[in-house]
């Protein structure tokens, strides 16, 4: 099949893309946690692999590459809704309040001091990782050049404090919801 879509056959690459699209949208909404941008993951992965199909000659397991376009792009679309979104938590609270109720505002400044207190329990190496990576957009490989460490140390470390925030934020209960919705706007 990858062969036929070299030579830009049509019906070979909609044939791949029933058959791998329903992964690709998966593990994209796994990443991205929104169904609107999990079905921009589906249609800008498929159209990397047409624009990029001379590149499928090369490929030894087509599922694996998929994965890692999967993750590589997911994340690239994080770290752009997060710049646009970026906010310098320590001048938060000095903002003048707008249109907000007062519970609004308390909710907002308490999500923000979990947020502080999960990264703030976080190992030192993980805390540096895992603000070169998320705060500041660095890729595994930038972070780890930076550091002077591998990136598979990278991964494991930036794995064991995402693991380690997700299980603070399940046992902060109520604040959580609100805390994964700036997690995700925010950062």
């Amino acid at each position: 099949m990858l062969l036929r879509i070299v030579e830009g056959d049509e019906e070979a690459f909609c044939a791949v893309f029933d058959h791998y699209s329903k992964f690709v949208y998966s593990f994209g909404y796994k990443l991205v946690r929104s169904s609107e941008v999990a079905e921009e993951v589906v249609q800008d992965i498929f159209m990397k692999v047409w624009e990029g199909k001379e590149k499928l000659l090369d490929i030894d397991n087509f599922g694996a590459y998929l994965n890692v376009l999967v993750r590589n792009h997911s994340l690239n679309l994080l770290r752009q809704l997060a710049k646009k979104q970026t906010v310098d938590v320590h001048t938060v609270s000095d903002l003048p309040v707008q249109d907000y109720s007062t519970e609004h505002t308390i909710e907002y400044r308490d999500t923000l001091m979990i947020l502080e207190e999960v990264l703030a329990a976080l190992p030192d190496h993980q805390r540096e990782i895992y603000r070169l990576c998320h705060l500041e957009g660095l890729r595994y490989e930038e972070a780890a050049a930076k550091m002077g460490i591998s990136p598979n140390t990278v991964h494991y470390h930036m794995k064991s404090a995402l693991k380690t925030i997700r299980e603070y934020l399940i046992k902060r209960g109520g604040a959580y919801q609100a805390l994964l919705f700036f997690f995700f706007n925010f950062y």
